[in-house]
């Protein structure tokens, strides 16, 4: 998930000014406004306009899940970044000013930073103020839009349903003024028994283009986690069972099995290459999507499947590197990948990515000192490319694709 937050945030606001797309896509004038200054307590040197509390919030839930203390100023931070509505942008580089009528609310981030603030513990406080926002934005349809007042989509309702689950809420029992469970919203995304190809039954998309709904492996693993009632904090399983289609033709009865479903489809798919492919913008054939690929395994062993995602664990270890050198969110995915298929994260294809984590921000509390920071690599910038991919997908369906990876997140 850690790609795809990025990607979302520039195609929602190309959604919101697609007028003005054309001038998102030139060169830079000499007069434009530099970038923001990055905060001391923020993981990650790259500009944070579009996943500064995404990546915050993965890199914080990933040290806490494997023992570390995160620095004081890190968590410090992230809650600096509420709005006093419990809502939360994607970056405010002026914390200390008030959350105003201009300020662009995203759920996504928001449903992350509850789940990280209840992982840290101490936040209660942050947390309700943030669930008690996202029942704020409910769509009538039950579901949730990357930016309030927008229609639903898969994705983010995935996510918010799992922070409310994360956050203790049942989410059977959050309505919305139409009297819309978010479960029923959520499973308005799913294609059925008599979705065509056969092979995408189970599936989740992101939202429907020319009528009909196209898979998605982004939205279907999203699912997954919301479907069971889980968050991106995946405990390793005790038993281990095969995943497999959804039953046809009985369906869907309830959101487990939903979720079960969505793993087959996962599972199946990731038999063809052994990881998640995508296709860029400027190509004309797929390529690997590691960020995907990640959510896809910590989806599958939510599930209880780890040995159906065993050959793309394998496939991430090998090839996930470069993709994820300097990126907190990618490096907390895989952290949290790791986990789940009770995997050593400081052992992960021969790198240590609890170490590499920890040098992409501040101090850890655990009088270690952070190891030296990796030395940048051109290829794998944070999030260079995703305001030309952001406003191009806006223009048309094919967003859902790409809200992978998470900010929304970088390179596939």
């Amino acid at each position: 998930m850690n790609v795809r937050r990025s990607a979302a945030a520039l195609a929602a606001s190309a959604v919101l000014c697609v007028g003005a797309a054309p001038a998102a896509l030139a060169v830079p004038s000499p007069s434009a406004p530099p970038a923001p200054v990055i905060p001391s307590g923020l993981f990650g040197k790259n500009d944070p306009t579009y996943d500064g509390v995404w990546r915050q919030s993965f890199a914080l839930l990933a040290q806490q899940t494997v023992g570390v203390k995160p620095a004081k100023e890190a968590v410090a931070w992230l809650v600096g970044q509420q709005c006093a509505n419990g809502g939360f942008a994607s970056f405010r580089a002026e914390a200390g000013t008030a959350c105003d009528d201009k300020t662009m609310f995203d759920t996504n981030a928001t449903a992350m930073a509850v789940q990280a603030l209840k992982a840290l513990g101490g936040q209660d406080a942050a947390v309700k103020k943030g669930v008690d926002w996202l029942k704020s934005v409910q769509n009538e349809d039950g579901g949730w839009a990357f930016v309030p007042g927008t229609p639903s989509e898969g994705n983010s309702t995935s996510l918010v349903i799992s922070a409310l689950a994360v956050a203790g809420e049942t989410p059977a029992e959050v309505k919305s003024k139409a009297g819309k469970s978010a479960y029923e919203g959520l499973l308005a995304f799913q294609l059925g028994c008599a979705a065509e190809p056969a092979a995408d039954r189970g599936a989740f998309g992101y939202q429907p283009a020319d009528g009909k709904l196209p898979a998605n492996a982004d939205a279907t693993a999203a699912a997954v986690l919301a479907g069971l009632g889980q968050g991106s904090l995946v405990a390793p399983a005790s038993t281990d069972t095969p995943a497999t289609a959804l039953a046809c033709p009985a369906g869907v009865t309830d959101p487990a099995t939903a979720a079960q479903g969505a793993a087959g489809y996962l599972a199946e798919t990731l038999k063809k290459d052994g990881h998640l492919t995508a296709v860029t913008p400027g190509a004309d054939q797929p390529t690997a999507d590691t960020g995907n690929t990640a959510d896809a395994v910590i989806a599958l062993a939510a599930a209880g499947h780890t040995q159906s995602a065993a050959g793309a664990l394998e496939w991430l270890k090998a090839n996930s590197a470069q993709w994820a050198q300097g990126n907190p969110a990618a490096l907390g995915t895989l952290v949290l990948a790791a986990h789940a298929t009770g995997t050593d994260p400081r052992s992960f294809g021969g790198t240590d990515l609890v170490t590499a984590l920890n040098a992409t921000g501040p101090a850890q509390q655990t009088g270690e000192s952070a190891a030296p920071k990796p030395k940048e690599d051109s290829k794998s910038s944070d999030g260079n490319v995703w305001w030309i991919v952001g406003a191009g997908l806006a223009a048309g369906m094919g967003i859902g694709v790409l809200l992978s990876g998470r900010r929304k997140k970088n390179q596939l």
